[in-house]
């Protein structure tokens, strides 16, 4: 090209950009209507594909084991009449009704248990649940190289569902040990086992939540719920993080038929811990215990007693020679901190108490009378018929009356020196409830025969001081009694006066 033409060709660029620049103006309003006025942000990917759980497998699968307990008379969910039902009649059973599975057991005949566990030093200490070696003449360990080992119970506890094995071998492969109080909902895990008796089976699904009180008689364990599919025989194996560590031991289902439902337990592995080295050392384990028995908090609690939040235990009795009440713990009191540790319900309060030793020293925070104030408290040793956390209970209701002449509706009368000692009220306080004419009283569950103790936090000990405590409040105030049903245990009871 000649440098004429090419200086035409330029020339004629120069010339044609500013119209083409012109006709996109003239047709950007039709284009800028179009399009939004603010670009929307695109979200983050907050999950990038999923696990490959081979190599942890790979590496934890040598550390996990198959118990085989041998027993005679032993504890089990179900009766011997239960364990005779033909299949075909199990079908036809009530919902809720659950014959034996994983989990804390009750009487069952003579056979054999199945269950998992875990290799935690190479000297042949094997963990594996209470439930699993509850009652058994022989345990038997099975390898994954096939050899299998006569165990020795070298101590067991029924309250964290904790059993610890010896086997006697040297070089065993081990698992490793992770931490459990780091677990948050949604993490993966997985489980090693042998559910239905399909050795070395791996599931693997995620934390459903932490902290769980899955059984009342383990209000000691705050339990991992994980969906991770567990059946009969995962009970005692490895829960694991995707590090292959384990973070707790696989040991109850929540089921109506006694399978698989996509809620399991696990004990976490810290409080396992704590427990085999007291099992190591004498065979079983200690607890401590502050001495008191607590319900959880309603609005009408909080209406009732001024309270910032319904977080917190309330505390309903208190031991007379227990820690708390040397501290000056009384009924009333809102626990909401132990050791610094918020408490939000009154299960979360035992677990933290529990793994620390008599004479342990700790500091109680309490609401009382619209402050918090911190109560150092010696803990004392946990006797096993030591209930120390009260279960609230329904109370019954009683047929409709003519009303009564008092705020409540309510008649009462001196407690005697027989009713005294029945109710275990010797050298307390009270009334006890001889008529409920008042609607609302009779519908907080007050009845005939419960012994009123206090007013809120004021203590009543004859009829007149009760109708004194009672004339303070006014209609549409909330009044809490707390008072001992000779059945039903002591309780708060909140009841709202009629507003007129």
């Amino acid at each position: 090209m000649t440098p004429h033409a090419r200086n035409g060709l330029l020339a004629m660029l120069i010339l044609t950009a500013p119209l083409a620049a012109c006709a996109q103006q003239a047709e950007a309003p039709a284009s800028v209507a179009a399009a939004p006025a603010v670009a929307q942000s695109v979200a983050p990917q907050l999950v990038t594909g999923l696990p490959d759980f081979t190599q942890l497998v790979e590496q934890v699968g040598p550390g996990v084991v198959n118990v085989e307990a041998r027993i005679g008379t032993r504890r089990s969910a179900g009766t011997d009449e239960e364990a005779d039902i033909p299949e075909i009649f199990r079908r036809m059973l009530p919902p809720g009704f659950q014959m034996p599975g994983p989990g804390p057991q009750g009487p069952q005949r003579r056979g054999t248990s199945m269950g998992s566990g875990f290799i935690i030093s190479a000297d042949g200490y094997v963990l594996t649940n209470h439930h699993v070696v509850d009652g058994a003449d022989e345990v038997k360990v099975t390898l994954p190289d096939r050899r299998e080992l006569t165990a020795k119970v070298v101590g067991s506890d029924q309250q964290y569902d904790v059993a610890l094995l010896k086997v006697d071998a040297k070089g065993l492969p081990t698992v490793r040990i992770g931490n459990s109080t780091t677990l948050k909902p949604g993490q993966w895990v997985v489980a090693i086992g042998s559910p239905l008796g399909l050795d070395h089976s791996v599931t693997a699904g995620i934390v459903s939540a932490v902290g769980r009180s899955a059984s009342p008689e383990q209000r000691y364990v705050p339990f991992i719920q994980t969906d991770v599919a567990i059946n009969q025989g995962n009970s005692g194996g490895p829960l694991l993080n995707t590090r292959g560590e384990v973070v707790g031991i696989n040991s109850q289902i929540f089921s109506v038929s006694g399978g698989y439902m996509g809620i399991s337990f696990a004990i976490p592995i810290d409080l396992a811990m704590s427990a085999v080295e007291q099992l190591k050392a004498t065979g079983k384990v200690s607890r401590a215990m502050l001495g008191v028995s607590m319900q959880n908090i309603g609005a009408d609690e909080v209406k009732a007693f001024g309270l910032p939040d319904a977080n917190g235990a309330l505390v309903v009795t208190v031991e007379p020679t227990s820690g708390a009440a040397k501290a000056g713990i009384v009924p009333g009191d809102v626990i909401t901190a132990f050791n610094g540790r918020k408490i939000g319900t009154r299960e979360e309060l035992p677990p933290l108490v529990g793994p620390l030793g008599a004479g342990s020293k700790a500091v109680v925070t309490v609401f009382r009378d619209g402050k918090a104030r911190d109560i150092d408290v010696i803990l004392s040793a946990l006797e096993e018929s030591t209930e120390t956390a009260g279960t609230p209970q329904t109370l019954p209701d009683q047929p409709a009356a003519p009303s009564g002449t008092n705020a409540l509706g309510i008649q009462t009368q001196p407690l005697d020196a027989a009713t005294r000692k029945r109710m275990g009220l010797e050298g307390q306080g009270g009334v006890i409830v001889s008529r409920v004419d008042g609607a609302a009283a009779r519908e907080a569950g007050l009845s005939p025969g419960m012994a009123i103790l206090q007013v809120g936090r004021t203590k009543v000990e004859t009829p007149a001081e009760l109708d004194r405590e009672l004339a303070r409040a006014r209609a549409g105030d909330t009044v809490m009694l707390l008072v001992q049903h000779p059945n039903y245990g002591t309780r708060f009871l909140a009841i709202t006066l009629d507003k007129r």
